[in-house]
């Protein structure tokens, strides 16, 4: 039963002005005093259990008050985050209101008492009203109700009620627990749904994202009930509790900042969190850092705990009738590989690698006793501890060889402090967070999910990862681009060089791992040139001969190619959901194509009128329609390039557009092309004739991925470019290509001045939701191309960008 707010006063009621405003005078007390608290960042568990012990003290007086209305016993019963005694400023009052009888006139005057002076303070209450006499079935499709009952305390009232509806649904034997259990579990496991199952967050919700004050709760509970039982969960009560108060503290500023029940740390709190916490740094970057590197070591420490409860939870009746020994001191159990003497094990480091490699050898996971066993242990041991011979080296190396559940293991691995006991390089990059304007990870969070796109190739799900694959199952070595992939981002720990820095710091590794020098050096190019192809690919133009020829000349063997090509692929797929898109990844694979036909085939010149045999090629396989002299004037002088870029068919259309054309008129072609679609106009050089191009294409909101222009001998310009219609502009509407159509036409010929039809449009637009700040950087470079000077633009992404560049340089002639 719940009642409605109802301003109407009851006889008894204590909103007398007196009372309402003594009862206020305290609210406010209280309230400043958390204040006081949170704004020096100590609104923690000790300052919310006195914040919620004066709340008490008001509903004690108001009850009080108000008990005479009804003769029947009834008692007030916090819930939830009141029971637990964790009220932040803005957070409801959970409170179940018990009566035993049946609740007549006189019953709801009570309810009435007690509520309404809550509401006329402001005050958020989610109440929940029951007969002792309803406690005898469970309410199995409440499970939010379910959850906050276990929380439940004796606030005021008759004691006999509490003790009564308490053993009915609280105690060991009550027909309760198990909705109550299966409740905390299964919105468990819906919030982390709903947060897709990670703790990295770029603006966490500090109460319902994994590894937030929702698991930490439920953590405690499931481990409450399980008390006593076989298999009961471990969980690191001291950590746990360093936790939660961490979290709590951050959610009492949010509150007093938002003056309302938000728990999202967004990126402009974030900033406010960290000055209130005094986080060291001398800029506001580095502060936040700092702050997000705690929050997320607190919220990995509940995530993990809260993932060992929830696969306790599975744990089968008998759970020793599913061993089975698998090897020296080793078994399979119900939850998976464990030590058959863990003490042993536990003055045996050099062991630890063994369960991890029975477990990926098994497609099992590594059970709670081993991990525990290593985090208990593991701070004993000096690095070379654990591979003081050869053998460990190469059960690493095995280890680290790609496969399903490599990134399952090595994340055990580094949530136990094994990865950071055997390599304190990457220790260095614990929960580091770099905030910038591309990734969405900690930076170990991201090294690791590196790894798991490469475990991704073994099983590739869509044909264009197929491709990677096929060079994956070609690569002599594939555990040193795991070992490249595990120390590549190492160097981010300073503000030096990363890629330099991260090879100093590897080689210190692998020189304790005894690995041959050639294999260190292997290891030493990859994580000096990790960034290379990404700005090749991304930057450059891929059907430039000269960017394979350079590339070529820096990678020198086919293995370096395949090993940094799938490096690149893992590493950008890594920063963050949506980073690599349809276009990038196939503009990796021309790469990748065309520097291994440099490596194993080499090209000759860049004209087309060069290579005799292409020509003759397209003269043979040219329509009947297509002249041989209308071909031969159309391509000469063009790129060999452009044969890369289009089709043969395309060639020939390209031809028939180009029959005829006079000054100030433009031909294009417009079609989709996968994810992306595809504008090739033909006009004669005009000045300005990108740009004004590009800016048609921004008119209509298109977000242009890439533009080339390409010019013969005679004057003819061939522009292309791919472009994402993110508004699904072409189609949602059976016009949109004749309109577009017609305005380029007219922009060309000289009749729109496209610049004043953007001018109105500047501001209204956006690319998505607001990001960080970037301040843009220009490059100008003579070596990537002989023909050409190359001007690099690194900025973030904006509408009608490459319009405003363009015509700049237009305009500067």
């Amino acid at each position: 039963m719940m009642l409605q707010s109802d301003p109407a006063a009851t006889p008894g009621d204590t909103r007398s002005r007196g009372a309402l405003s003594t009862l206020s005078t305290r609210l406010a007390e209280a309230r400043e005093e958390l204040r006081a608290a949170a704004a020096r960042a100590r609104a923690g568990v000790r300052t919310l259990r006195r914040y919620s012990t004066r709340i008490d003290d008001i509903l004690k007086d108001i009850y009080e008050a108000g008990r005479q209305l009804t003769d029947k016993p009834t008692a007030l019963i916090p819930l939830g985050g009141y029971g637990r005694r964790h009220l932040c400023q803005c957070s409801d009052i959970d409170l179940l209101i018990v009566v035993d009888g049946e609740i007549g006139a006189p019953e709801e005057r009570f309810l009435r008492a007690i509520l309404h002076p809550l509401w006329d303070l402001g005050l958020e209450v989610g109440h929940q009203v029951r007969r002792v006499a309803e406690f005898g079935e469970p309410e199995a499709d409440n499970p939010e109700y379910l959850a906050a009952l276990l929380d439940a305390r004796f606030l005021v009232g008759d004691a006999n009620v509490f003790e009564r509806s308490a053993k009915a649904c609280l105690a060991a034997e009550s027909p309760w627990r198990a909705p109550m259990r299966a409740a905390l579990i299964d919105l468990a496991r819906q919030r982390h749904g709903q947060f897709n199952h990670t703790v990295f967050q770029l603006e966490p919700d500090i109460k319902d994202a994994p590894g937030g004050l929702r698991d930490a709760t439920a953590i405690r509970l499931l481990a409450r009930m399980a008390r006593g039982a076989p298999g009961e969960p471990y969980t690191d009560v001291g950590r746990l509790d360093e936790a939660e108060d961490f979290m709590l503290r951050v959610r009492s500023i949010v509150h007093m900042e938002r003056k309302h029940n938000v728990n999202v740390l967004d990126h402009g709190m974030q900033e406010v969190v960290a000055e209130r916490f005094g986080s060291p740094g001398d800029q506001k970057r580095r502060q936040v850092e700092l702050l997000m590197s705690t929050y997320y070591h607190h919220a990995r420490r509940i995530d993990r705990s809260m993932m060992t409860v929830l696969k306790s939870s599975q744990a089968p009746p008998d759970r020793n009738r599913t061993v089975k020994p698998i090897g020296d001191d080793l078994e399979t159990a119900w939850d998976g590989v464990r030590f058959v003497d863990g003490t042993l094990a536990s003055i045996q480091p050099q062991s630890w690698l063994r369960p991890f490699e029975a477990a990926l050898n098994e497609d099992a996971e590594v059970s709670e006793q081993v991990l525990t066993c290593i985090e208990r242990h593991g701070e004993r041991y000096a690095p070379e501890s654990f591979f003081p011979t050869d053998e460990e080296r190469d059960r690493l190396l095995r280890v680290l060889h790609p496969r399903p559940g490599l990134y399952a293991r090595l994340s055990d691995m580094h949530g136990r402090g094994l990865l950071g006991r055997m390599f304190p390089e990457f220790q260095k990059v614990y929960c580091l967070v770099v905030r910038d304007f591309y990734h969405k990870y900690t930076v170990d969070e991201h090294t690791l999910r590196t790894i798991r796109n490469v475990e991704h190739l073994c099983t590739p799900r869509t044909d264009s990862r197929k491709r990677f694959a096929g060079v994956l199952r070609e690569l002599e070595q594939p555990e040193l681009l795991v070992l490249a992939l595990l120390f590549h981002d190492v160097g981010k720990w300073t503000n030096k060089n990363h890629s330099e820095e991260g090879v100093r710091m590897a080689i210190g590794a692998l020189r304790r791992l005894r690995l041959p020098e050639k294999s260190i050096a292997t290891v030493e190019f990859l994580i000096r040139h990790h960034l290379q192809m990404s700005v090749l690919a991304f930057r450059r133009d891929v059907e430039d001969p000269e960017t394979a020829t350079q590339f070529a000349r820096l990678v020198g063997t086919e293995e370096r190619l395949k090993l940094l090509c799938l490096l690149t692929l893992a590493d950008v797929d890594a920063v963050s959901p949506g980073v690599m898109t349809p276009w990038k990844e196939e503009m990796l694979w021309r790469l990748y194509v065309e520097t291994y036909n440099r490596l194993t085939l080499g090209y000759s010149d860049d004209a087309i009128e060069d290579a005799e045999a292409v020509r003759e090629e397209l003269s043979a396989q040219r329509p009947a329609d297509v002249s041989a002299a209308d071909l031969d004037a159309f391509i000469e002088g063009l790129p060999r390039r452009y044969l890369r870029v289009v089709d043969r068919p395309r060639v020939y259309e390209h031809v028939r557009l180009a029959r005829g054309l006079e000054p100030r008129e433009v031909r294009s072609l417009l079609e989709q092309k996968d994810a992306a679609w595809e504008l090739s106009t033909i006009a004669l050089d005009q000045p300005g004739l990108f740009a004004n191009v590009c800016g048609v294409l921004s008119y209509f909101g298109m977000d242009i991925l890439r533009g080339q222009a390409m010019t013969n001998r005679h004057g003819l310009v061939l522009d292309i470019f791919q472009f994402a219609d993110q508004e699904g502009y072409l189609r949602l509407n059976q016009v949109a290509r004749d309109e577009l159509t017609a305005l380029l036409e007219d922009v060309i010929a000289g009749n729109v001045d496209i610049a004043d039809k953007l001018r109105g449009r500047w501001g209204s637009r956006s690319t998505g939701r607001p990001q960080q700040p970037m301040r843009p950087t220009v490059r100008f470079n003579n070596h990537y191309s002989r023909r050409f000077t190359v001007r690099e633009v690194v900025t973030a992404n904006a509408w009608g960008l490459l319009y405003r560049l363009s015509h700049v340089l237009s305009a500067r002639g």
